[in-house]
């Protein structure tokens, strides 16, 4: 059968000692975990013009972590001295393919900063800065709560589960529309979806790339979103199932 094709917005690399020069890069954790639920990943290009249109050639779609977003892209006049890797050209293009996948109904898994984009997307705010090393989740593994009934629960198979975390920021005001699936045990905000979406969607604001390897809840994450694109593809093309495109 075909691989469902997934998109994953590149990241900027200022130095990749294999390609000499500055690159664009995604994890190869978050690759491998969707090679093995069966997908077909596919970096696509940062540029933040016709992306309904380029995102429309793709079965699903995965938005990963890195730097923390431009602050005022959320409504904030300052800035935190913590914030960093801010790339207004990075923002403006996640913007836009969370905007589109959500419109298009394509399946999008958004993971870390991904998840921060839906919630800045669709009107939330974040949080700039948690704390210090007692409040922040850097290098962190911690359990993290995740609401019954919930497609993340459907996803993991699991009411709780121990995540590998990078990040000193979170959501401060959760976006209209959006449900909160998942937190840890401080309150912070670990899971999104959006009820109603017309497609299959789940934000985490861990990595479960970085375990999924050896725990099935967190592979069972990217095996969610590639069932969702698989499906997807099936409805708007009879003869995908028999691996014809």
């Amino acid at each position: 059968m075909t691989r469902p094709l997934i998109a994953i917005p590149a990241r900027f690399s200022a130095t990749t000692s294999a390609l000499r020069f500055a690159a664009e890069v995604n994890a190869r954790a978050l690759i491998e975990a969707v090679w093995r639920a069966g997908g077909e990943p596919a970096s696509i290009h940062p540029a933040d013009s016709e992306v309904a249109s380029r995102l429309a050639r793709f079965d699903g779609v995965l938005l990963p972590g890195g730097g923390d977003l431009a602050p005022h892209r959320y409504g904030a006049t300052d800035t935190h001295d913590t914030v960093y890797d801010v790339d207004e050209v990075q923002d403006a293009f996640d913007l836009e393919v969370a905007r589109a996948a959500l419109d298009l109904g394509l399946p999008l898994l958004a993971v870390c900063r991904g998840l921060q984009v839906v919630n800045v997307a669709l009107g939330g705010t974040l949080e700039q800065d948690m704390g210090g090393p007692e409040r922040e989740h850097r290098h962190l593994v911690h359990p993290v709560e995740i609401r019954r009934g919930s497609l993340l629960e459907k996803a993991t198979g699991a009411q709780k589960v121990e995540a590998s975390c990078y990040h000193h920021q979170r959501v401060s005001s959760v976006a209209a529309g959006l449900a909160i699936t998942a937190r840890a045990a401080d309150g912070t905000v670990e899971g999104l979806e959006l009820p109603g979406t017309s497609g299959w969607f789940s934000a985490v604001q861990w990595h479960p790339e970085d375990t999924a390897h050896e725990d099935p809840a967190q592979q069972g994450l990217f095996n969610a979103l590639v069932r969702a694109a698989r499906a997807a593809r099936a409805e708007t093309s009879p003869t995908y199932e028999r691996g014809i495109q």
